[in-house]
């Protein structure tokens, strides 16, 4: 396995545990003092933030060429293991029901969570392509 790929797993943990502390936070501290709605709101707005500077710091250290589908398939990667994660972690050991975790998809409903998760996906691609005309004109 390329070595950008399994830098991209440890950078997924690192955006897991981003969206944990964030959760915590939202329902510790603002949630109970703007509402779920309104701070679920802010802290997907959060998530995308941080979630755009992690993915560019990624791939700012990447040392070495890769192609244009290797950010493709990172920010893919990225996507699919955090809905699995979302499901099972959500389902079977927070014990959320099905119908909870699917509705934090319906973007009809104000919900944010689509825009959180396409983050990683939007964004790999776009600083993919940044950084590595950066490593080009370096060559």
């Amino acid at each position: 396995m390329n070595k950008i790929y399994v830098k991209a797993l440890g950078i997924w943990f690192l955006m897991c545990i981003i969206a944990i502390i964030n959760g915590t936070i939202r329902n510790g501290v603002y949630s109970p003092i703007v509402g779920e709605f309104v701070g679920h709101i802010i802290s997907c707005f959060i998530g995308i933030c941080i979630f755009f500077l992690v993915i560019a710091l990624y791939y700012n250290n990447i040392k070495g060429k890769y192609e244009n589908r290797d950010s493709l398939y990172i920010g893919l990667l990225w996507v699919i293991i955090t809905i699995a994660f979302e499901f099972i972690f959500g389902h079977y050991i927070v014990g959320h029901s099905w119908e909870r975790l699917f509705a934090d998809y319906n973007i009809f409903q104000g919900r944010m969570w689509i825009l959180v998760l396409i983050t990683p996906l939007i964004s790999s691609i776009l600083w993919g392509k940044y950084f590595q005309k950066k490593i080009e004109k370096n060559i």
